[in-house]
């Protein structure tokens, strides 16, 4: 057996102080094993074999790599991307960060691998687009390939690292996720002051990266460096494709289960729907408000009477966004194009998101207050803590029922004084009932007539009542006479 002889990688690099950049030199060199085939070989088409040739992937190629660059490295497979790469990971020591390197806990929550308080890791999981509260909870081993990309992004920032690394950029992801992917990366780079440097044999990046240094790799020493304005891209490449229509239920329920809460609406006023070759990826719920609301005479300086709140205001209920679209401003846009479409004048929006993720001030909403928990809802949930409930878990119904299953006679009498002491204008939430109010003598004969297990709705309401929220507002009036539709 013949022993293979290895091949020898030859790499210099040096500092042009006249040119201003890294210039880099990389070869390898390769002998052939001497065997009576290969040596049929030679003699056939006229070779040597006996000496070494050498293989040039970059000679004199001078680089100039600027603070807060994008470069984006692409060529066929074997033509030398992953060297370079290297090359430059090994030059720039401890300030860079490959992705692929980025230290992964597979087994703890998301929500308890990044930031150093809870509001960073929320603020950094909604960046990359991990924005639901079931991913928080989830862990790497339960993600999808694409969810795994944007969690190493989001480590990768964590680290605090000058520059970012990735070979093999987005090549297991499909186009749209890449896309979405590679937008979503150069514009966290830059806005974070990070050089970020990519390599793949995908050409299709390029308008989502916007790369300010392209560099294309041919065979050999073929090489070619297009040095452009570093800005953010303007837009991702797949937002392009996408409209808005006016929506169904039906549309609305078939991305309900991507959104934390359950797929019942309050009573709905209109929906829209968005989407791309066909398919539903977003859709945005408005519903008629509730009777009362925190920032409402923050907003107009009245409490408005019911016959105009039917009339003239609406309440964002749900907007939902299909999970692979994320991060790219759907949202947003979701809601800057349907404002003025809705047919009311006054628009809200509650929600617990909204104080980490701010897309809809960014569509025109002003936020106005974030609301604590009324006094008595923390009161009730305080009780429930004292028999045996975690508040953190009254989410879940199925929490709720095994709990509630747990109680003696005594205690779940006292569970339901509890729930009884809330105030009155939260017992048409609790209930889920359609009616426009409940009084105290009802809800108490509701409390007694329904079965034990039928409660954990009821917990799981109070639940969301207990949760800080941020309240937005918009006017139409703020519109330009003749921009709206008002139509119903």
């Amino acid at each position: 057996m013949t022993e293979a002889v290895p091949i020898r990688a030859s790499r210099a690099r040096r500092y042009d102080k006249q040119r201003g950049c890294y210039v880099y030199d990389v070869s390898f060199t390769t002998t052939v094993p001497l065997t009576a085939r290969t040596v049929e070989v030679a003699e056939a088409f006229g070779l040597g074999v006996d000496g070494e040739k050498e293989h040039v992937l970059y000679r004199d190629f001078e680089l100039h790599l600027a603070e807060g660059d994008v470069v984006y490295i692409t060529g066929d497979s074997g033509s030398g991307k992953s060297v370079l790469l290297r090359a430059l990971q090994e030059d720039l020591g401890e300030e860079a960060v490959d992705i692929a390197d980025v230290e992964v806990d597979e087994d703890t929550p998301l929500i308890d691998t990044v930031g150093s308080t809870f509001q960073e890791a929320l603020r950094l999981l909604c960046k990359v687009g991990l924005n639901d509260a079931f991913l928080f909870l989830r862990s790497w081993d339960q993600l999808s390939d694409g969810q795994r990309y944007r969690y190493r992004i989001a480590r990768m920032i964590d680290t605090g690292r000058r520059f970012w690394l990735a070979d093999e950029f987005c090549s297991t992801l499909d186009r749209t996720t890449a896309k979405v992917v590679a937008f979503n990366i150069q514009k966290l780079a830059r806005r974070c002051g990070a050089t970020l440097v990519v390599a793949t044999t995908h050409t299709d990046l390029e308008e989502d990266l916007n790369p300010s240094i392209l560099i294309r790799k041919g065979w050999g020493e073929e090489i070619e460096v297009d040095y452009r304005e570093n800005r953010e891209a303007p837009g991702c490449s797949v937002a392009e494709d996408v409209n808005i229509r006016l929506g169904t239920r039906e549309d609305y329920e078939r991305l309900s289960h991507f959104h934390y809460r359950d797929s019942r609406v309050p009573v709905p006023h209109r929906f829209f729907a968005m989407e791309r070759d066909g398919e539903i990826i977003g859709v945005i719920a408005y519903c008629y408000p509730p009777v009362n609301s925190a920032g409402r005479k923050k907003a107009v300086g009245y409490r408005p009477r019911l016959g105009e709140l039917n009339r003239e205001w609406t309440i964002i209920s749900r907007v939902v966004v299909h999970p692979k679209y994320r991060t790219i401003g759907l949202g947003r846009r979701l809601v800057e194009e349907t404002l003025p479409l809705c047919g009311r004048r006054h628009v809200e929006l509650m929600a617990v998101m909204a104080q980490y993720n701010p897309f809809a001030e960014r569509a025109g909403m002003k936020l106005l207050l974030r609301r604590e928990p009324h006094v008595y809802v923390v009161k009730a949930v305080d009780g429930l803590r004292e028999l045996g409930f975690n508040p953190p878990l009254m989410s879940s119904k199925s929490y709720n029922r095994r709990r509630l299953g747990e109680l003696s006679d005594a205690e779940m009498e006292e569970a339901r004084e509890i729930l009884l002491g809330v105030s009155t204008q939260y017992y048409k939430r609790l209930t889920s009932s359609g009616r426009p109010y409940v009084r105290k003598e009802e809800f108490r004969e509701w409390l007694h007539e329904v079965p034990r297990e039928r409660l954990d709705r009821v917990l799981a309401n109070l639940a969301v009542l207990s949760q800080s929220k941020a309240y937005l507002y918009w006017c139409r009036d703020w519109m330009d006479e003749g921009e709206v539709d008002e139509g119903e």
